[in-house]
């Protein structure tokens, strides 16, 4: 039983120290420590489905975590990085996206629990709060990697804090990985990809990390325009 809640403290601890970093203007250590638990997210309740040890506790410890991982911990890395020395206002655009990430968390804790239509695949509902998170910090991983000076934009990088926020509370389904099914043909190409993945993290970490979050990007866009005919229709 205390497996899976080990999992999700580390990651909060993970969150915690980003926190710290930031206040240092380390955003480099802070991204990687946010991108950290991304990545041991939803680790804790497949543990925990495994080992038959799911809780109340761990559900609700699981997203108080988040929301401090990747609403409040990203918010104030894009702040400190790119808004805090403009106009003051542009505060706003870190409460949006904070806020969001808070009522996007409160809404799959009262639905988390209910059961798929029949046949329905598995969904999200607006953007997670770890894809969220990794969009929010798409501009500072293209900065990092010299692409572009996000912080040269910094109305642009708030609006952009926002949108994702806002999608995020949005009601427009979105991929979840339980969905994904490989065919056995194609095996190799996930073998050959997993090799170029590890390859790219150990020499080029910020090329990487650009490279999930336009790919994420590229299958929200599709999500929302998807979303959009059906509506339409």
């Amino acid at each position: 039983m205390l497996l899976p809640n080990l999992v999700t403290i580390t990651g909060l601890c993970a969150g915690l120290t980003a926190i710290r970093f930031i206040m240092v203007e380390r955003y480099d250590i802070a991204a990687m420590l946010i991108v950290f638990a991304a990545a041991i997210d939803g680790l804790d309740g497949l543990i925990a489905r495994r080992l038959n040890a799911q809780s109340n506790f761990g559900a609700e410890l699981d997203s108080l975590s988040d929301f401090l991982n990747f609403g409040v911990a990203p918010g104030l890395l894009v702040f400190q990085y790119a808004l805090a020395g403009t106009y003051s206002t542009n505060w706003v655009f870190v409460l949006v996206y904070t806020i969001c990430g808070c009522l996007r968390l409160a809404r799959f804790n009262i639905n988390r629990d209910a059961p798929l239509p029949a046949g329905a695949k598995p969904q999200f509902t607006g953007v997670p709060a770890p894809g969220g998170a990794l969009l929010a910090l798409l501009p500072l991983f293209m900065s990092l990697q010299g692409i572009v000076d996000a912080s040269a934009f910094p109305l642009a990088y708030g609006i952009h804090l926002a949108v994702v926020g806002l999608l995020m509370t949005s009601r427009i389904p979105t991929l979840s990985p339980k969905a994904l099914r490989i065919p056995r043909d194609k095996a190799i190409f996930v073998l050959v990809g997993t090799v170029v993945v590890i390859g790219l993290l150990v020499t080029r970490f910020w090329l990487l990390m650009t490279l999930f979050g336009l790919a994420y990007a590229g299958v929200t866009m599709m999500s929302i325009v998807n979303y959009l005919r059906r509506w339409r229709g």
